[in-house]
C-alpha cells in the first residue's frame, strides 16, 4: 500500500508508521508541493499493474475486489466507483424558457445524481496522461482520458459509503460512532 500525503504527511507517518502493527506494508510518497489528487500518480514507483486508488477520506462496504473485476471484465483503462447521492433543493424551483415565461414550478425537489465515490481502478497506461509532478485532480485525468478516446466505466454501488471530508457526511458518522 502507498499512501500518497502532503498536507499532514508527519502527522499521517506518526500514526500509521510502517503498517506493521496494523498488518500492513505501507510505503509513502511524499509531494514536495500540492500536486492535486491524481498528480501524486506520477511520483508512485511499480504501477505496473491494475492498480486501485482511493481518497484518504472514504468509508465504505464496497468490496475491491468485486470492483476490480468488473474493470477488468469491462476491459477498461479506468472505472470509478459510484453512488446515487440524493439533492433536496429547498426551494421552489421555476422552469421557464428562453423568453422568461414559466413552463414549470416544482417545490422542494429532491433529485438524484451518480457521484464518484473517490474510488478508481486505473491501468498503468494511464500514467502516461500525467505530467511528472504535474499537477493534476482526478476530473482532469478523467477528460484527459475521455478526449483520448479510453474506455471508462462506472461501477455503481448502492451500498454503505459516506465522504468524510463533507461536513454533512462526517457529522453524522460521529453520531452514529458516539451510540
Amino acid at each position: 500500500m502507498v499512501l500518497a500525503v502532503g498536507y499532514s504527511a508527519g502527522l499521517l507517518y506518526a500514526f500509521f508508521q510502517d503498517g506493521k502493527r496494523l498488518g500492513l506494508n505501507i510505503k509513502y510518497c511524499f509531494e514536495d508541493q500540492p500536486l492535486g489528487t491524481a498528480g501524486p500518480l506520477s511520483l508512485v514507483d511499480g504501477l505496473n499493474d491494475t492498480f486501485v486508488v482511493a481518497n484518504g477520506d472514504v468509508l465504505t462496504t464496497l468490496q475491491l475486489p468485486a470492483l476490480v473485476d468488473y474493470h477488468r471484465c469491462g476491459h477498461a483503462t479506468a472505472t470509478i466507483a459510484a453512488n446515487i447521492k440524493k439533492v433536496k433543493i429547498d426551494l421552489g424551483v421555476i422552469q421557464s424558457d428562453f423568453s422568461g415565461e414559466v413552463r414549470g414550478y416544482i417545490e422542494k425537489p429532491t433529485y438524484d445524481f451518480l457521484v464518484s465515490m473517490g474510488i478508481y481502478v486505473f491501468e498503468p497506461r494511464v500514467l502516461s496522461y500525467i505530467g511528472h509532478a504535474e499537477h493534476l485532480d482526478f476530473p482532469d485525468l478523467v477528460w484527459r482520458l475521455i478526449d483520448a478516446g479510453e474506455r471508462i466505466l462506472c461501477y455503481p454501488f448502492d451500498g454503505y459509503w459516506m465522504d468524510l471530508g463533507r461536513v454533512e457526511d462526517y457529522e453524522q458518522r460521529s453520531r452514529i460512532s458516539r451510540v
